[in-house]
């Protein structure tokens, strides 16, 4: 699609061909789900269906599946595994797999998936697409084939992020005869006052897993050079609520939308698909387990609001991707890892956007996923196209060219001069600015010197060490010389190797000093010391 906003009104997507994830209903063609013996045929449209076709848009029929909408990889249907659109010996992403490659390959302007767990954002990210998840309830799923009914959502694929806005513009709003559709208030259409970013170190997996990791340290960097505050936070409560949705009793929700045909149609589901549904039978989630999880949730819903308040958490789309002949021998596991960074997202209530973030490697492509609030889909627009579109001054920084012909400098700092602590006003003095949260190389000790206040003093080590935790802030460079000279023996400035290899300019400590310092290596930060 190309400037959809300049077309008719009264039918904004007229003559727009799109796709239906066979999970939706298209009124007269048959919906499967993924497994014929289950399929149907309605006589009216999903309401988003309905929506979209009276806007003008030409529905081209059902897109491919994980059977049930239950799987993340594209691989689990017996109508066939889809393909990855760049490299079809890859995983496609699921479970709208077939709607996510069939915009990727242009049979189709956009395409509609659900999403319950992340599938209308991983087939975006592996397809190098944009995967719209609105609000929880925000698009009426009336005429969907339920996977977790309270959680499902209908979602866009399309290559331009103003397409699938177009699109929610369309579909979005309650529907009387839906009981899960609700009306959403749309916040401000502003940038975020801040970036949230993960802490800790996150395993990336398959056989792209070290591609993956550089370049998800790529996107660290670029975020932290966008002219927004990047915080990072603590990702485990998110964590938790991703390992509830198929370790806690909402598979069994699953199970009580789909048992009954599993029970009544022995072998005819997909083996995996069925291990998975059955999981929820059974008496292993009785009723006070479901209260126990649904006020644990409610508890990290709230959390997540206030971290999430004027903010967007930015993650991973996914931590790696596999072949489809791994997924075929792994099935549970694989499938498993590609949640890791989406689970989360309907348990917490937050809508999301994933868009592209480059290539890990040749045809491979990497996304990150952006959240918000419940309504904050134009907050993530917004922040988007920044991050497509940089700004003259976000550019400036960058590319490393002067902003308004100040030269800067990146100064690495471990210690008093850290935000919070008590030489941060210096920094601050001579013209610095806060940039990002970083790492050394694992080649580092760090010493507790005996000078009153205490320092650190971070010494490289030729063998062993560990990495230590600081902080990269911009200095005019035109102000760095007075700064280093204020710097008291035994520290210096030298060049500091950080974790992605790099060197910067930063605070070291002669070696002479240890003699006399305290060894506080283990505590990893000299905020912990």
């Amino acid at each position: 699609m190309k400037r959809l906003d300049t077309l008719d009104k009264s039918a904004p997507l007229w003559g727009i061909p799109f796709a239906i994830k066979d999970n939706i209903d298209l009124a007269n063609v048959p919906t499967t789900a993924g497994c014929p013996e289950y399929a149907y045929t309605p006589g009216a449209h999903a309401t988003v269906v309905e929506r979209l076709v009276e806007a003008g848009a030409i529905p081209l029929g059902k897109t491919n599946l994980d059977q049930f909408a239950t799987g993340l990889v594209g691989t689990r249907s017996p109508y066939g595994e889809t393909h990855n659109a760049l490299k079809p010996e890859l995983i496609s992403g699921g479970s709208s797999s077939g709607s996510a490659v069939a915009v990727a390959r242009g049979h189709a302007a956009f395409a509609l998936g659900t999403d319950t767990a992340g599938s209308g954002r991983v087939p975006a990210a592996l397809n190098g697409l944009i995967g719209l998840k609105p609000s929880l309830g925000a698009w009426p799923t009336r005429g969907v084939v339920p996977a977790c009914r309270s959680l499902d959502c209908v979602t866009a694929f399309a290559h331009e992020l103003d397409d699938a806005m177009l699109v929610d513009r369309v579909a979005r709003g309650p529907d009387a005869s839906d009981p899960w559709s609700r009306t959403i208030v749309r916040r401000s259409p502003e940038l975020p006052r801040r970036i949230l970013l993960p802490g800790g170190d996150w395993p990336f997996f398959g056989p792209y897993a070290s591609q993956y990791e550089a370049a998800w340290r790529q996107a660290e960097k670029k975020a932290a050079r966008l002219g927004i505050e990047v915080r990072t936070i603590d990702y485990a409560l998110f964590a938790e609520a991703a390992a509830v949705l198929y370790d806690g009793p909402w598979v069994a929700e699953r199970w009580a939308a789909l048992g009954a045909f599993v029970e009544t149609h022995p072998g005819v589901t997909f083996p995996v698909t069925e291990q998975v549904l059955r999981s929820g039978s059974g008496d292993r989630h009785e009723a006070a387990s479901v209260f126990t999880a649904i006020h644990r949730i409610g508890a990290l819903k709230l959390e997540a609001a206030k971290l999430l308040e004027h903010a967007v958490l930015l993650l991973p789309t996914a931590g790696g991707t596999w072949s489809r002949d791994e997924v075929r021998n792994d099935p549970i596991r694989t499938n498993s890892d590609m949640g890791r960074w989406t689970n989360h997202c309907n348990l917490l209530d937050l809508c999301a956007v994933a868009v592209p973030a480059g290539e890990a490697a040749r045809d491979v492509p990497f996304g990150i996923t952006l959240f918000a609030v419940s309504g904050g889909e134009e907050m993530l627009a917004k922040f988007a196209d920044r991050w497509a579109n940089p700004t003259e001054e976000a550019e400036q920084r960058l590319s490393g060219r002067p902003e308004n012909q100040a030269v800067t400098i990146p100064v690495a700092v471990c210690g008093l001069h850290m935000r919070g602590f008590s030489l941060e006003r210096q920094m601050k003095d001579h013209g610095a600015a806060f940039v990002r949260e970083e790492k050394t190389a694992s080649r580092y000790k760090l010493f507790k010197l005996p000078t009153t206040p205490a320092k650190p003093g971070l010494i490289k080590q030729e063998i062993g060490g560990s990495a230590i935790e600081l902080e990269i802030w911009e200095m005019p460079l035109d102000k760095f010389g007075r700064f280093a000279a204020l710097i008291p023996a035994p520290l210096g400035i030298g060049k500091i190797e950080l974790a992605d290899g790099t060197e910067v300019s930063g605070f070291v400590c002669e070696g002479y000093a240890s003699a006399s310092a305290e060894d506080v290596t283990v505590a990893g930060s000299w905020r912990n010391v």
